[in-house]
C-alpha cells in the first residue's frame, strides 16, 4: 500500500498510475505517446487464457497465440518472465538466420567469436630480446660486435664464448646466446670490454619461442566477446580475419503525429526524443540500426514497414496501448504475428510488447513515453539482440539502496539510480516522461513490488555508459 505521501514523491504520473490501479479503472502512469496523450499504460494486457497461458515455472509462454492480439485480456507477464522469453525467443530463430561470416580484424570489434581462435604460430615465434641491452655468450666481460641486431632482421649471427652484440627488444636472439644483459645493468670499460653491473642468471630477459603459446593451441573459445585486446591477440597469432556472429539488423519506426525532428515544441508538438536515443542505445546492445523512420499515426504505412523490413528487430514507438490512433495490435494482427509479450508487470513501460512476425524476425513494440521505453528497450530488447548476436548475459550484481525507494502495490518498478561507494543513490526525475533521471544514471535498479527500503539490496541493471558517468553528477 502507497500512502499519500509515497504518491507525493513519485511524481503525478506515477501517481496517477497507483490512484487509478487502487479505483480499479486499470489504467496506468505512462502514456502510450511521447506526448500527453491520454493512452492509458495499463490498458495494453497480454493474451494469457486458454491455450496462452504463461507457464511461469518455465519462463516460457505456452503455444502462441497467433494473430490473437486483443488487448483486453487479463494479465501481463511478470517483469522477470518477460526477460526469459525475450531471450527464449532468440534461442528460437534458426541458425542459419545468424550464420556466421568472416569478418576483417578492422570490422569485428564488438561481435562475438563464432569459432575458437586457434594460435596458427608459435608466440613468439622465435626466440626474441625482452629488453635493450646486449646478447652475451659465456661468463662476462665480453667483447663486444661492432654490428648490432635489430627488430624485423634476419637471424644474425651466432655468438661465441666470451662475445656480446647490441640488440633491440623484439630483435631476433643470436644462436649460443646465454643470456641479455640490460642496457642499464651494463658497463664498457676504456679498451670497450662489457661488464656486467649485477648478478645475471643464464636466459634472463630472453622471450623463448613459443613461451605464450604452440601453433594449434586454442587462445579463446567460441563466444568470447571481440575486445581491443581480443584484435591485438588475433592478429598475433596470425589472423587477418575471424569468424563472427553478425549483429542483428534493427529498424526503428517511430509513430506519432505530434513528434517534431528539430526546434522548440510548439502547437500541441513536442520533440521526438526516442528517435536520436535509441539506434545509438540499440548498437550498444549489439545491432546494426539499418534504418531510422518517422511514420506519424498511419496504419497502412505501418503495416507496409513491417511487411516490408529486412531487419531481425523491429522496435516501434508508441502505440502500444488501445487509443484511436494505436495501430501496433491490429497491425501485428493483420500480418498474423504471434504475441509472445504483451504487457507487462513493470513500471514505467507497462504495455510494452513482443511479437514473432517471421520465425527470424520480431518486434518489440516500446511505450512512447521516454524513460518507459528505455524500460521496455532493457525488458524485452536487450535479452533479444545479447541473444542474437552471441553475447554472454551479464553476471547479475546487487547494491544496497541509500534511500528509501516507493513501490508499485503489484508491479516491479525500475528506476535510474548513481553509485556512490557501495551504495546505489536513487535520482529522481523519474516518471515515465522524463529522460532527466536516466541521462545521469549509471544503472536502473529494480524495486520489487511495494518498495524497498534503505540498505536493502537491489538488482542492478548497469547502463551502457556507465563507466564514463561523470562521478560528480547526482541528482537526488
Amino acid at each position: 500500500m502507497t500512502a499519500r505521501s509515497d504518491l507525493d514523491d513519485l511524481g503525478a504520473e506515477e501517481a496517477l498510475a497507483l490512484v487509478n490501479e487502487g479505483n480499479g479503472s486499470g489504467t496506468g502512469g505512462g502514456s502510450g505517446r511521447q506526448g500527453d496523450r491520454p493512452t492509458a499504460e495499463g490498458a495494453a494486457v497480454p493474451a494469457s487464457t486458454g491455450e496462452g497461458v504463461y507457464d511461469v515455472e518455465a519462463d516460457l509462454p505456452g503455444p502462441g497465440t497467433k494473430g490473437d492480439l486483443n488487448p483486453a485480456r487479463p494479465r501481463a507477464t511478470p517483469w522477470p518472465q518477460a526477460r526469459a522469453i525475450a531471450e527464449r525467443a532468440a534461442r528460437q530463430v534458426p541458425r542459419t538466420a545468424m550464420a556466421p561470416v568472416s569478418v576483417p580484424l578492422d570490422a569485428v570489434l564488438g561481435l562475438v567469436l563464432a569459432a575458437p581462435l586457434t594460435a596458427l604460430t608459435d608466440l613468439p615465434s622465435f626466440d626474441t630480446s625482452a629488453m635493450d641491452g646486449w646478447a652475451v655468450a659465456g661468463p662476462g666481460p665480453w667483447d663486444v660486435r661492432e654490428a648490432g641486431v635489430l627488430a624485423g632482421h634476419a637471424q644474425p649471427e651466432p655468438l661465441t664464448d666470451g662475445s656480446a652484440v647490441r640488440i633491440a627488444t623484439g630483435a631476433r636472439i643470436p644462436y649460443d646466446t646465454t643470456a641479455v644483459l640490460r642496457s642499464e645493468h651494463g658497463r664498457t670499460d676504456d679498451k670497450g670490454r662489457l661488464h656486467a653491473t649485477r648478478d645475471m642468471s643464464h636466459g634472463q630477459d630472453i622471450r623463448p619461442r613459443g613461451q605464450e603459446c604452440r601453433s594449434g593451441d586454442q587462445l579463446l573459445p567460441t563466444g568470447t566477446f571481440v575486445t581491443p585486446a581480443v584484435l591485438g591477440l588475433a592478429a598475433a597469432a596470425g589472423y587477418d580475419t575471424l569468424a563472427a556472429i553478425p549483429r542483428p539488423r534493427a529498424e526503428v519506426l517511430v509513430l506519432g503525429d505530434e513528434l517534431l525532428t528539430e526546434g522548440l515544441p510548439h502547437d500541441g508538438l513536442i520533440r521526438d526524443a526516442l528517435g536520436p536515443m535509441l539506434p545509438p542505445w540499440l548498437r550498444s546492445l549489439g545491432a546494426d540500426v539499418i534504418a531510422v523512420r518517422r511514420l506519424g499515426d498511419d496504419a497502412e504505412s505501418l503495416y507496409a514497414a513491417l511487411k516490408n523490413s529486412p531487419a531481425e528487430l523491429i522496435v516501434t514507438t508508441g502505440g502500444t496501448a488501445s487509443g484511436p490512433v494505436d495501430h501496433v495490435h491490429p497491425t501485428l494482427h493483420r500480418l498474423g504475428a504471434e504475441l509472445l509479450v504483451n504487457g507487462v508487470q513493470v513500471r514505467p513501460g507497462h504495455p510494452m510488447l513482443l511479437a514473432r512476425i517471421k520465425e527470424n524476425q520480431h518486434l518489440v513494440g516500446l511505450p512512447g513515453n521516454p524513460l518507459a521505453a528505455v524500460s521496455g528497450l532493457l525488458t524485452l530488447a536487450e535479452p533479444l539482440l545479447r541473444t542474437l548476436a552471441g553475447r554472454a548475459a551479464p553476471e547479475p550484481y546487487t547494491l544496497p539502496l541509500k534511500d528509501e525507494v516507493h513501490g508499485h502495490p503489484h508491479d516491479t518498478r525500475l528506476i535510474p539510480v548513481v553509485v556512490r561507494g557501495d551504495r546505489a543513490v536513487p535520482l529522481h526525475y523519474n516518471g515515465p516522461a522524463m529522460l532527466r533521471g536516466i541521462a545521469a544514471a549509471e544503472a536502473l535498479a529494480v524495486v520489487p513490488p511495494g518498495g524497498a527500503r534503505p540498505g536493502q539490496e537491489l538488482e542492478l541493471l548497469d547502463l551502457p555508459w556507465a563507466a564514463a558517468t561523470e562521478a560528480g553528477v547526482c541528482f537526488t
